[in-house]
């Protein structure tokens, strides 16, 4: 699974905006924007807003890479990872600053009349000890983290993913001890309604994707005890790379069982659908041969498909494996792959 609390994760805004904020309002750098941000803007209209109403922000790993290759002269391939650059891609809240990180982003969204696109992912005992592991270090953290998150929203629009694979690992066995099942229960449980207390925000339970959790009833006691009932619905696909064909059958399953809700689905890397024939890890980090799928949109012609999102931010590495660097990692070379083998 994808982890997005290492270095990697940048503040918005331009440099001049920083330091002119920096001088203004020390010590509250996160939020602060420049007048170049009108500017930075015109690329998200390459979506229109009535097809993906979410912001995309002009200092994304993918968008700076764009701009190094131009000025290293090498056109072709920014204009190839320019398909990565120009969408918009969920930003992943870090644990340094998460109240100023999501205020800086829905402001950031709102000036350019977006909405922000965010996922949370730092429950304790996170990913099983795989690449991702981690989290915070307890419950009463994770609440500490999930209300400074809630503070940074306010009143400004946002769709939040919340916490990819927890649910899926609660169903492994030897993956998540028994002892911690019913406390992550709550925390979701009291997360989507900490979220669902706030005026313009939309919430998804994440719920795997068709190749983890093959029985989708096996979801069903996990998505009400976390909740599923007040949120706005689930997330299919997240990090993976199962096709959009097989997601919308397995949600329309899932959904008949949780009351119709609707559900997203992460298109971010599934273009080619899964690597055909492969087992574990080779299905889910880094497999080669991918591309991006759908852009982000709302435009689904599917009633029971309120979006395909990039929530997995494509390009960003499942970790250190096939040559990759550490989870959340840029990863030029892959990022253009993705790109060109781009059907959409």
């Amino acid at each position: 699974m994808y982890d997005d609390h290492g270095g990697h994760r940048r503040r918005v805004g331009t440099r001049l905006g920083a330091v002119a904020c920096l001088l203004a309002l020390v010590g509250l750098l996160t939020g602060c924007f420049s007048s170049s941000d009108d500017g930075d803007d015109k690329k998200a209209e390459r979506t229109p807003q009535s097809k993906a109403p979410y912001w995309v922000n002009p200092e994304g790993k993918a968008a700076q890479q764009v701009d190094q290759l131009r000025a290293d002269g090498e056109k072709d391939k920014a204009a190839v990872l320019e398909r990565i650059s120009s969408q918009p891609v969920a930003e992943w809240v870090g644990v340094e600053d998460p109240e100023g990180q999501t205020k800086g982003f829905t402001e950031a969204a709102t000036k350019a009349n977006r909405s922000a696109l965010l996922v949370l992912y730092n429950l304790p005992h996170r990913d099983c000890g795989q690449y991702s592991k981690g989290g915070a270090g307890g419950g009463d953290e994770y609440r500490a983290w999930v209300d400074k998150v809630v503070r940074g929203i306010g009143d400004r629009s946002a769709t939040v993913i919340v916490e990819p694979d927890a649910l899926p690992h609660l169903l492994e066995e030897g993956c998540t001890p028994q002892q911690f099942h019913e406390e992550r229960y709550a925390l979701l449980k009291e997360t989507v309604g900490k979220l669902k207390k706030l005026p313009k925000v939309k919430v998804y339970l994440d719920a795997g994707n068709p190749d983890w959790v093959r029985d989708a009833g096996g979801l069903v006691e996990p998505l009400n005890r976390a909740g599923i009932a007040e949120a706005d619905g689930f997330a299919l696909n997240v990090s993976n790379y199962q096709t959009t064909k097989d997601n919308i059958a397995y949600g329309k399953k899932l959904s008949s069982m949780v009351g119709g809700k609707p559900f997203v689905i992460d298109t971010s890397r599934n273009g080619n659908g899964p690597v055909p024939g492969a087992k574990h890890e080779e299905t889910w980090c880094n497999p080669p041969g991918r591309a991006l799928g759908e852009r982000p949109t709302t435009k689904t012609a599917d009633p029971k498909v309120d979006a395909y999102l990039w929530i997995k931010r494509p390009g960003e590495s499942d970790g250190p494996c096939k040559g990759g660097p550490k989870a959340g990692e840029w990863w030029t070379k892959y990022a253009l792959e993705l790109a060109k083998n781009a059907k959409h």
